[in-house]
């Protein structure tokens, strides 16, 4: 079991080399040129994200949309992602890892439009959408179609499920005293994974709108929450900011020497691990944010498209960063003996209770958040490959997961399935670089018919 564990985890690690760092942040790169620099809408794609669209076809509204997306994109890679990269690229990897969300938002963009151009109404008279469905009726490969979908429902129950409920109840049994909770830690594991397999229940059971209604309500109150505890913690530490940011924008170009317990990091370095965690995070590439953006009511793709390139902004050029800032600003990452929980727990502790308050309460609802957020694409890929039947056994099998996850713990489960989320990318690159044409062409075509978009 062992040799079969050390094989997966050398899989994952082989699948977030080099190779698929350059392939992701190159499409985000090429995507940008083609669409014109379509970052440069991002607050009149802002604007569109809370517009109405009544009457249009979809399951749910653009805003839905988009905070179900965020809700499983923003997750611990936000906290404990950005705090890994520091510890091993140097401060210089946040400034790569706020890059690949200002590039990034060209392939959300990309794949967003493309999902919704070709989605289809299923029996049920439900929107489905998604690379799959790209990839089968603008590719004609339906076999590519099943490839991305066998890899995006084993990903889902692995790392948008077991892997995050068990980062729920870990995080609950480290932080016990903090809680005030008397008891031993497989008990406590136990009464977790109860709660959360019940309230995970309660919102999916329902489905899409469910999800939708749910995560409308989640992500605002999260999300802000964490950034204006990050920006209070900032604040507080405002003397010390100026030299945070011209570290992390130094170092992002020249490295950073060895400085107390930080064993030193070199140019690479830093913009590997900050593109490869800021990949990681946005899932700008991936495919899965374009499923969802395929149920949203919208009269065009392009409009749609634009909606879900926000939540890249939102979750790597802000969430991501001010996490980066917040960690680089505390010093801590010098300290000898630091892990990435270690860091955030110092970092965020320099403002007492607030600070403990704030990290907790982004953990657990940005965990939490995942496993509602998965829990759709998983559906989508399983509809896609049994049909519309398979979609209510399904769910339940999900509930049950989270249970299973909350008092379990492998890491070849958290291994295996980053590498099946790693290759959920590739089809769906292949997708995007082969139909850049049509995203370019639909993109001139909307901005020519809305011309009192802001062109500049």
């Amino acid at each position: 079991m062992e040799t079969i564990n050390k094989l997966i985890e050398q899989g994952a690690s082989w699948v977030w080399g080099p190779w698929l760092v350059f392939l992701l942040f190159g499409t985000h790169l090429f995507l940008t040129l083609r669409t014109g620099f379509i970052q440069r809408h991002i607050w009149y794609a802002v604007r569109l994200s809370v517009a109405r669209e009544a009457g249009m076809k979809g399951d749910i509204s653009p805003f839905a949309a988009l905070t179900t997306a965020l809700a499983a994109t923003i997750g611990t890679g936000n906290i404990f992602g950005v705090a890994g990269a520091i510890l091993v690229g140097g401060p210089g990897a946040v400034f790569w890892m706020w890059m690949t969300g200002v590039f990034g938002m060209a392939t959300k963009y990309g794949e967003a439009l493309l999902s919704v151009k070709y989605r289809i109404t299923n029996e049920n008279g439900q929107m489905s959408g998604g690379p799959m469905y790209v990839l089968e009726h603008a590719l004609k490969a339906r076999w590519a179609g099943v490839v991305f979908a066998v890899l995006t429902a084993i990903a889902a129950f692995g790392i948008g499920n077991m892997v995050q409920s068990n980062a729920i109840s870990d995080i609950v049994v480290a932080k016990k005293d903090l809680l005030h909770v008397p008891l031993e830690d497989g008990t406590l594991k136990l009464i977790v994974g109860i709660v959360l397999s019940v309230s995970t229940g309660a919102v999916i059971l329902g489905g899409i709108q469910s999800i939708a209604r749910f995560c409308t309500f989640l992500v605002p109150v999260m999300a802000g929450a964490y950034i204006i505890g990050c920006l209070t913690i900032l604040i507080f530490s405002w003397d010390k900011l100026g030299g945070a940011l011209e570290l992390i924008i130094t170092s992002a170009f020249t490295g950073h020497a060895a400085v107390g317990g930080f064993v030193g990091a070199g140019i690479a370095e830093a913009m590997r691990f900050g593109i490869a965690r800021g990949l990681f995070s946005n899932e700008s590439g991936l495919g899965s944010a374009p499923i969802l953006a395929a149920a949203a009511r919208t009269r065009d793709p392009v409009r749609q498209a634009l909606v879900s390139s926000t939540g890249t902004f939102w979750d790597t050029v802000v969430v991501c960063a001010l996490t980066g800032l917040v960690l680089v600003a505390s010093g801590d990452w010098q300290t000898e003996g630091m892990n990435k929980a270690r860091l955030c727990d110092a970092a965020f502790h320099h403002l007492g209770y607030f600070g403990d308050a704030i990290l907790l309460f982004g953990l657990l609802t940005f965990v939490f958040s995942t496993i509602l957020g998965w829990s759709y694409y998983g559906e989508k890929a399983v509809e896609y490959l049994a049909g519309v039947g398979a979609v209510k056994p399904y769910r339940w099998a999900w509930v049950a997961a989270v249970f299973v996850g909350a008092v379990w713990k492998s890491d070849a489960v958290w291994n295996f399935s980053d590498m099946m989320n790693g290759l959920m990318a590739i089809p769906n690159l292949v997708a995007l670089l082969l139909l850049s044409g049509v995203i370019a062409a639909e993109s001139k075509r909307y901005f020519i018919e809305n011309p009192k978009t802001p062109q500049k």
